[in-house]
């Protein structure tokens, strides 16, 4: 595990489509603990998610992290098919410099496919690879889009004991989830108080109606 980090965001605003959709966010996340995203469909937990790993800019606020302390896990698995599941977290380990493969693949339940190609996967067990990646970024901040999709009840008591021995090691983790992952202690946060207001002028719509008249 890498050294502990605090993640901390205040005054954020964040757009999905150019348009703004959470503004004024603001939390901080200490080593060791868990933070649940909650609201509904469309809210912004996936805009948030990808905005704290660096995949779109924000429109304003501050994020405070040191340079590759966190990992995203979205709903692709960012596994490849051709590649056996050895092969394909053994990648991911040499790109963060990591070599602790054989653990990863035991602690996702993956020891007995280790020779199967990713294409040859259940979906379940392509899920359980692209979650086992995260063990072998070294990465203490973990962030998790939805990851339980396609996981049967065992699989999802699997990877919540894989997230509390993240969280015990001193890593912490941001999730998206519908799921009770049994992490009692883990702090919640509703994003719907921090919904974006529609603009005055009538936003969007007017805009495009300015541009054909």
């Amino acid at each position: 595990m890498a050294e502990a980090v605090t993640l901390s965001v205040a005054g954020l605003t964040i757009a999905r489509g150019g348009l703004p959709v959470l503004e004024g966010l603001g939390f901080a996340l200490p080593a060791g603990q868990a933070l649940i995203l909650r609201g509904p469909n469309g809210v912004g937990k996936t805009t948030l998610l990808r905005t704290l790993a660096g995949l779109q800019p924000a429109l304003a606020g501050t994020m405070s992290l040191p340079p590759d302390s966190l990992t995203y896990a979205a709903h692709a698995d960012g596994i490849k098919a051709v590649l056996t599941v050895t092969e394909n977290l053994a990648f991911w380990a040499a790109v963060h410099g990591t070599q602790d493969v054989k653990a990863a693949m035991a602690a996702m339940n993956l020891t007995a496919l280790a020779d199967r190609r990713a294409a040859h996967l259940s979906a379940g067990q392509k899920r359980r690879l692209g979650l086992a990646r995260l063990l072998v970024t070294g990465r203490p901040v973990w962030l998790l889009d939805e990851p339980t999709v396609s996981l049967d009840a065992a699989s999802v008591t699997l990877f919540a004991g894989v997230l509390r021995g993240h969280l015990a090691a001193g890593g912490s983790a941001v999730i998206a989830t519908h799921i009770d992952l049994g992490l009692p202690e883990a702090a919640v946060l509703d994003l719907t108080p921090f919904k974006a207001r529609a603009p005055q002028d009538g936003g969007a719509k007017g805009a495009f109606d300015e541009a054909f008249a």
